[in-house]
């Protein structure tokens, strides 16, 4: 089943249906300051992130309470909502340069929203298996790809939760 994803986010302001429905991520704002004792990510001020300063600060300063962020839960229990799935000789000729590409995509997302993660990357058989804790980054992670190496990229959007299907391919 394929289908088509609006405005992405979870936010109901305004009578808007919320249009992502992430079982990890709790349906109110969380209270205070949390720190996630297994990637050190923040939480303040209604949102993550990962800076090492603030977090030692809030640490040191005793006012916090220890989490596991929605993240490093969904990598304990492989919780994958974005798979993205490379193929072809051409990815294998080039595989480190992939790589790079898809390790460095990851850093940027990671700045932006340090809940946006890859899971997991490893070769199956012919293939190249990238699984991520949100969806939009496998769509990001593709289209990066694309953008460099061009081939084809189809993206499909299934299930409830929603979860990401981006498979690339290119053979020469």
């Amino acid at each position: 089943m394929t289908r088509d994803v609006g405005k992405f986010g979870t936010s109901d302001k305004r009578g808007r249906a919320a249009t992502h429905d992430d079982p990890y991520a709790p349906e109110s704002g969380l209270k205070g300051t949390l720190l996630c004792k297994d990637c050190h990510a923040l939480y303040r001020n209604k949102s993550w992130l990962l800076d090492a300063k603030a977090y030692q600060e809030s640490k040191q300063g005793g006012d916090f309470e220890w989490t596991t962020c929605p993240a490093c839960q969904k990598i304990a229990q492989h919780f994958a909502e974005g798979i993205f799935t490379l193929s072809g000789k051409y990815l294998w000729d080039h595989e480190e340069e992939i790589r790079n590409i898809l390790k460095n995509e990851e850093q940027r997302a990671m700045a932006q929203n340090p809940l946006e993660r890859i899971m997991r990357m490893e070769r199956e058989g012919d293939k190249l298996i990238v699984e991520t804790t949100e969806e939009k980054l496998a769509e990001h992670l593709g289209r990066a790809v694309h953008r460099a190496h061009q081939g084809k990229l189809k993206v499909t959007w299934t299930g409830d939760p929603a979860t990401c299907r981006v498979t690339w391919q290119r053979l020469t």
